[in-house]
């Protein structure tokens, strides 16, 4: 039954992709159905074999030893102020993304980071079919940050048609920064997080490629990534101390007033219709939950965190996520793995900035398909999370 119902979601996710594509005559299923079967066989290595599981507990394991590392600057400045044993989400969650953060510039400024990502790139391009840089772009996006990756594009971005900016976007939304997969983990199985990862990154090529299908010639294709000027190792230092030290002041930021907006909202439709907000938006999302595998009688409770993270952030949900210890592992493993993702509603405004401080115009041209950047971003998340519903 569960095979049936995943076929179910992916008819699903393809069938509103394809409703939504821009020109229907122009999709290649050759490299759609090559990534579809790395998916599955990569979701099933993943959660269903014991090299999957060594692969991800190692992964995990490295990142509990940095956060282990990062706790030791954090008590230096705040030690005292949290009762020994107790857990506050920002000093815990949020001000170790600092010292990530200093780790991903240091393997930038050696030219680790960039050799690994190009390289990966371009064996990622012989199989999903796209040019060179959409492929840098997916994999930079998914260690550099949804902002930060078009910095590295700059050169670029002025010269990019509609089709392939929105591509680049479309990676930038539908993955997660390297920063703060640790924070993460801390909130919910590192396995999911691991999972999501390497499904997204396939995810985004299939949905745009169905989305928004096009061709690069060869005079195209070229990769040309921007290189900042040269700094001295300890100015690198202190930029990525403090852009990891804003990344998680933002979130702090955005995390009260999101909790506190829904708080506000959940009060008014309580009063009103004598349901929350989220009970009212799980209703909606309730039959995408059900053919991402969420067993129905879980499904309102699901796609309310579902709907939580699209009008929120994923950090909000996944600590509405933490709250309902009563569903079923195998309904919290596949909201788990939808959640890791960027798409909602605040990264529209977030990646449209980001491209506009490059260029303006092309910034205005971001923000015209803005919804339909989210729209894809949502089904890449789908696509995912019902790929991994297939194996829990």
């Amino acid at each position: 039954m569960k095979y049936l119902i995943a076929l179910l979601g992916l008819l699903v996710v393809f069938a509103l992709a394809f409703v939504a594509s821009n020109n229907k005559n122009k999709i290649r299923y050759r490299p759609l159905i090559v990534m579809v079967i790395l998916q599955i066989i990569l979701g099933y290595v993943l959660l269903n074999t014991s090299a999957g599981a060594l692969l991800i507990k190692g992964f995990s394991s490295v990142f509990e030893k940095l956060l282990t590392f990062a706790a030791e600057g954090v008590n230096f400045v705040f030690c005292g102020i949290v009762n020994e044993g107790s857990f506050t989400f920002f000093l815990n969650v949020l001000l170790p993304i600092v010292f990530i953060s200093v780790l991903i510039g240091i393997l930038q400024y050696t030219k680790i980071l960039p050799i690994v990502i190009k390289y990966i790139g371009l064996v990622l391009s012989k199989v999903n079919g796209m040019g060179k840089l959409e492929s840098y772009n997916a994999v930079a996006s998914a260690i550099l940050g949804q902002s930060e990756v078009f910095i590295s594009v700059k050169k670029q971005i002025g010269l990019l048609p509609q089709q392939r900016l929105y591509t680049l976007c479309a990676s930038a939304m539908s993955t997660v920064s390297m920063s703060i997969v640790g924070s993460y983990m801390t909130m919910i199985d590192p396995k999911y997080v691991v999972t999501a990862l390497v499904l997204n990154l396939f995810g985004g090529f299939i949905i745009s490629s169905i989305l928004n299908p096009y061709t690069v010639s060869k005079e195209e294709d070229i990769l040309d990534v921007h290189e900042d000027e040269k700094q001295s190792f300890f100015e690198m230092l202190g930029e990525y101390i403090m852009d990891g030290f804003k990344v998680a002041i933002i979130v702090a930021a955005m995390l009260i007033g999101f909790v506190a907006l829904i708080a506000l909202i959940n009060g008014i439709f309580d009063g009103i219709f004598g349901i929350s907000f989220q009970q009212f938006l799980g209703y909606i999302f309730a039959p995408f939950a059900f053919v991402m595998g969420v067993p129905w009688h879980e499904a309102v409770e699901a796609g309310s965190i579902m709907a939580t993270k699209m009008v929120s952030n994923e950090f909000v949900a996944m600590l509405d996520l933490g709250k309902h210890t009563a569903m079923s592992a195998k309904a919290i493993g596949i909201v788990s793995v939808f959640l890791v993702s960027f798409a909602n509603f605040s990264s529209i405004g977030i990646i449209a900035g980001a491209v506009k401080g490059l260029h303006e115009k092309q910034g205005n041209v971001v923000a015209r398909f803005g919804l339909k950047l989210l729209y894809g971003a949502t089904m890449v998340s789908l696509l995912s999370a019902t790929i991994a519903g297939i194996f829990l």
